[in-house]
């Protein structure tokens, strides 16, 4: 049985309310990150009280409104499918604050949690703030949605992307990895992987190795299967005639995302 491949365990909090996954610091390896799917109905309710941690929510599908019983955003969020490959609306919320979020339509929302000590601002990030990147090239291409990359000062933490990856193509490649502490060459980052496929049946496969191979597995990933990075380099591979999603959480004790090739890969960036 896979320690870092988590399938999806739904369970209902409240009438309208399921809880897909729930990836905490005591039922995980990873000690920055915490993650969370809700699906909600139309009119159902989802509220939090957040300790020291921040969040980032991710209006991944559908609409919702939302309040910190200071602020409130109406009717946010862009697509029914991720496979709209357009960029969605998003909110940071700080440590020590609550908030709710209502759903206008069914809607499917991503909470993603680090350890925070300073608060700041709550702030509707929206889909039209986030920096659209094509990268790669060959079977090495994807695109990419910055919802809170590293040059955005509006969290602790937390670092958050969307990556669509077209069929026959790889990502998170050449294989890199960002699990020491050795600034300005590499910087400590945790991360988690959130998939989805198009169709979906389809499948990914990922694997999550060190240079040591202490750690190395590979998995068969299936639509909104989540994937546990605490350390290693770890690519993604997409099969023939499926189009991969995935969003991304990176957290770490320095903000800042400075990752490092595998040596034995990195050759294919000089073609």
């Amino acid at each position: 049985m896979s320690q870092l491949l988590r399938k999806p365990n739904r369970s209902e909090l409240s009438p309208g309310v399921t809880i897909v996954h729930e990836v905490t610091t005591e039922n995980s390896p990873l000690k920055y990150i915490g993650f969370k799917v809700v699906d909600l109905a139309s009119g159902a309710r989802y509220s939090e009280e957040l300790s020291k941690i921040e969040c980032c929510i991710v209006v991944l599908t559908g609409r919702i409104n939302f309040t910190d019983k200071e602020v409130a955003f109406e009717n946010i969020g862009t697509r029914d499918s991720v496979f709209e490959q357009i960029p969605t609306d998003s909110v940071y919320v700080s440590n020590n604050r609550y908030f709710e979020v209502e759903a206008v339509s069914q809607a499917r929302v991503v909470l993603c949690y680090s350890p925070s000590e300073k608060q700041l601002p709550t702030r509707l990030i929206k889909a039209t703030d986030n920096m659209i990147e094509n990268r790669g090239k060959f079977n090495n291409k994807r695109l990419v949605h910055n919802i809170l990359p590293d040059s955005d000062p509006s969290a602790n933490r937390l670092l958050v992307v969307e990556v669509y990856t077209n069929s026959g193509n790889w990502s998170s490649y050449p294989p890199h990895k960002h699990d020491r502490d050795n600034l300005p060459e590499e910087s400590f980052l945790e991360e988690t992987y959130y998939h989805e496929m198009n169709p979906r049946q389809g499948f990914v496969f990922q694997r999550v190795y060190t240079d040591d191979r202490a750690l190395d597995e590979t998995m068969t990933v299936e639509n909104s299967d989540v994937v546990l990075v605490p350390a290693g380099y770890h690519p993604v591979g997409v099969p023939d005639g499926y189009t991969s999603y995935y969003l991304n959480v990176m957290a770490g004790p320095t903000r800042i995302w400075k990752f490092h090739n595998d040596p034995d890969h990195e050759w294919i960036l000089k073609r």
